[in-house]
Formats: structure tokens, sequence, C-alpha cells
């Protein structure tokens, strides 16, 4: 799709300096950038890069002069550019209709623009809205919802009773509601803890490939609307995960933990189970919250045990002086012995 210069600025509520009629087709880096590429420059280093590119039309902060380039000023230039994409960019077309490989129960409810791929298994009572597409080799178990504009890629699978928002997009490998991990120990072995819950999905979340969500035991497990989780992450059993929160690859979240809204979780994190992370809290990469801790609203940690970003920082510079420390305390302990003998 092109847009000009001038509806792209009117689109993002940004001001244009510049010529209003360049013509913007597509976005690119600066390296790779065509004349009718959108880039954007986050900061003054980047300035460079973007006055030596080919592309004519750059999103930069207000007041950035870059010669011989229309610039659409932005106060957060990287998300201007993310919310210019997402209109310039055409949507990749999908198959309509219901492919002749796909099995699908005839009670089996799907919208008339819905689609459904080669392969794909839709059991009993499903219910697919309007304009979602199931991928190739996908199953739908029985009494599940899809809602709207869902995008389901190949080889997804949703167990039954499985709810799914509007606009939700789920990558391939995807596995929700899968049973929790529930064992009670006694007469001597391993009994299985019901998990006959299921698992709510909101609006607009994104789940990445090879992902799994179990479904409740007794509960439901609940991912509010505008989550974004990566690939190969594991959330368990009555987990709940608020609203615009971000989870990183490879994070294990225990049953029944909570994280509040706009929470942020970097990769390989581990947390306990019953453990509450409040609103705008940070985990940093591989921090690990034991069981049933507590990690307060606007908090960053890092570490295992997760403890706040500024008493780690201080902690692993205690951490690589060891070797230093180890050697001048060996010298103190061999200088105390000859003054004794």
């Amino acid at each position: 799709m092109t847009r000009t210069a001038d509806e792209l600025a009117k689109y993002l509520h940004a001001k244009l300096a510049g010529d209003p009629d360049v013509p913007i087709s597509g976005v690119a880096t600066p390296e790779a950038a065509r004349a009718e590429d959108l880039i954007y420059a986050a900061s003054p280093k980047h300035h460079q890069q973007a006055a030596a590119s080919a592309s004519r039309c750059v999103v930069a902060a207000p007041g950035v002069c870059l010669t011989g380039k229309t610039i659409l000023e932005a106060d957060d230039p990287k998300f201007a550019f993310a919310k210019a994409a997402d209109w310039l960019l055409a949507k990749p077309a999908r198959e309509e209709g219901i492919h002749r490989t796909a099995i699908v129960a005839p009670s089996a409810a799907i919208a008339a623009s819905a689609s459904v791929g080669p392969y794909a298994v839709i059991e009993g009572d499903v219910e697919i809205g309007p304009g979602s597409h199931i991928g190739a080799f996908c199953f739908v178990g029985r009494v599940a919802r899809v809602g709207e504009s869902c995008m389901l890629h190949p080889r997804v699978t949703l167990y039954a009773g499985v709810q799914i928002g509007d606009r939700v997009e789920i990558h391939s490998g995807a596995v929700i509601g899968a049973d929790g991990f529930g064992y009670v120990y006694g007469e001597g072995r391993h009994w299985k803890f019901p998990q006959i819950g299921s698992v709510q999905i909101g609006d607009d979340v994104e789940i990445g490939a090879n992902t799994t969500i179990d479904r409740g035991s007794l509960d439901t497990t609940c991912i509010a609307r505008g989550v974004k989780i990566d690939n190969l992450v594991q959330i368990a059993h009555n987990v709940r995960i608020g609203e615009h929160s971000i989870i990183a690859a490879q994070t294990g979240i225990s049953g029944s933990s909570t994280l509040g809204e706009r929470v942020i979780v970097g990769g390989q994190a581990g947390i306990g189970d019953h453990c509450r992370i409040d609103d705008d809290a940070r985990l940093g990469g591989q921090a690990g919250v034991l069981s049933g801790k507590t990690i307060r609203q606007g908090d960053t940690v890092w570490g295992t045990p997760a403890r706040p970003l500024g008493r780690f920082k201080e902690q692993y510079a205690w951490l690589a002086r060891l070797p230093e420390l180890a050697a001048r305390l060996r010298a103190l302990e061999c200088s105390s012995e000859d003054r004794g003998r």
C-alpha cells in the first residue's frame, strides 16, 4: 500500500517537515531502505545512518533536521514507526472457506468469512468467529470458541473448552488447555488432582511458537487483553496475567501465580507457585521468584532469588571480586601464621 508523507503524518498525529507528497510504500532499516521505504531514528546516534540512507522519509524526534529528508516528528519514533508499519504493510492473503481435507463436526458453527486450512480438525459445538483463520493441521477441541479476526498458524492445538477472544494470533506448535501439572501424594503414590478448569484468552493477545498454557485445575487460567507472550513459554494452571503484560521466551510461570498489568518478564525467568507480581513490575532475564513471594508495584528485580536491581548489581560486583578477595585473605592468613611463629 502506498501512502504520502502527509497522509502518514495525519495518521500518526505527527508534525511534518519537508515534502508532503513523498510516496511511502514500505518500511526498512536505514541500510536496506529504498527511496519509498520509511525508516526511523530513535536517538542521535542513529542520525548519521538515517542521513546516509536512500529513504526519503524518516520518523525522528521533534527538532531533528536531516538534509534532504522529509521528517515525521514524533516523541517516540520507534512507536510511531511500528504504528506506521501496521498501517502500511499489507496483511497476507488467506484462503477462504473450508479446505476439502479439513474434518469439521456438523455441530461446529463457523462464520461464513472464516477459513479452515488443510487437515485441520474442528470438533463438535466449536464456534469460530468472522474473519478468523484456522491453519493447516490445527486442532480445535469440542466447545472451544475462537473469536473474530483471529489467526491460528499451522499445528496449533486448542483443547476442549478453551475460549479465545478477538484478534488473537497464536503461532505454530502452541498448545492451549492441556492439563496442569497437579498431583497429591498419598497411599504410596501420586494421585492426579482434578484438571477440569479452562483457559480464557482476551482480545489482542499474541502467543508465540511452542508456548503452552495449561487449563485451570478447578478454576480458569486467564490471559487478559493485550498480553504478548514469546516462544517456548510455560504458563501453568490457574495463572492470571493482567492486561498488556509482556512475557519473554523460555519463561516458566508456576501454578496459581498472578501477574498484574503491564508487567515485563525477561527471558528464562522462573516464577514459583502462588507468587504475586504487581502492576508495572519488571523481572530481568533469568530472574527467579521463589514460591509465595510478592514483587511490589513498579519494582525492578534481578537474580535468584529475585531482589531489587540496585542490590543485585552491588552483590554481583562483589561476586566478581571474589578471586581477588580470596587471594588477599590467603595472604593475610599466611602473614598471621608467620607472625605467630
